[in-house]
């Protein structure tokens, strides 16, 4: 993957960073491979399942082999339960939140990784990290990201947060919470998932990104 971004976008020189997205990238590659030998092998993607219902068995397997698995009942260890969105429980510990996705709005796991690999690029000071999977043996399986929890904020204005992706490269789009860039479109950037400290400091906890066609 191509970690250059056009945009004037400050990036981290910080090797456990770039190691957290070389990580991230060699499991989505790894993931789509064996996705790509299990079609071949059975001769017909239907038979065996749907490439989502592939791409989960590949996923439990993976996370098992490399001791990344969470069991479902586990999963409370991770931290005090916090607010749940249409996509993500979240879980709140000292100073990390753990968000369990249920990829109803990624399309499945590959494409959520790919995902988190933009943000990581355009917004690092708020990168995730892959903690591992979870789910039910043989069902629904589900990554679990870390991000850092931003302690000491409150949601940002729009007016700050439009100065703020000004200031990465990005222009206002159309509807509020929409940006584009020279490579990327990013969207959902609105109060609710922007934070701002006491310093005056901003933090993107969550957003939608794409590459522009």
């Amino acid at each position: 993957m191509n970690y250059d971004i056009p945009e004037s976008v400050s990036q981290r020189g910080d090797g456990a960073y770039d190691e957290e997205n070389r990580r991230i990238q060699e499991v989505s590659n790894e993931l789509q491979r064996l996705c790509q030998l299990h079609e071949e092998e059975s001769g017909d993607g239907q038979r065996n399942g749907t490439r989502f219902e592939i791409e989960q068995r590949v996923a439990e397997q993976y996370a098992k082999e490399h001791g990344i698995w969470i069991p479902m009942d586990n999963v409370f260890d991770l931290g005090t339960p916090g607010p749940s969105g249409n996509e993500n429980d979240t879980y709140v510990a000292k100073d990390t939140i753990y968000k369990v996705n249920n990829l109803l709005n990624s399309g499945g796991i590959c494409k959520l990784l790919d995902k988190i690999l933009l943000h990581n690029l355009i917004f690092p000071n708020t990168a995730y990290k892959l903690h591992g999977f979870t789910g039910y043996d043989g069902r629904t399986i589900m990554p679990v990201l870390e991000q850092e929890r931003i302690c000491e904020s409150q949601p940002a204005t729009q007016i700050m947060i439009d100065t703020y992706m000004a200031a990465l490269g990005f222009e206002r789009d159309g509807e509020t919470g929409r940006f584009k860039g020279e490579s990327y479109r990013v969207w959902d950037v609105v109060p609710r998932n922007v934070l701002v400290d006491k310093d005056g400091d901003m933090y993107v906890i969550d957003a939608e990104i794409a590459r522009k066609q």
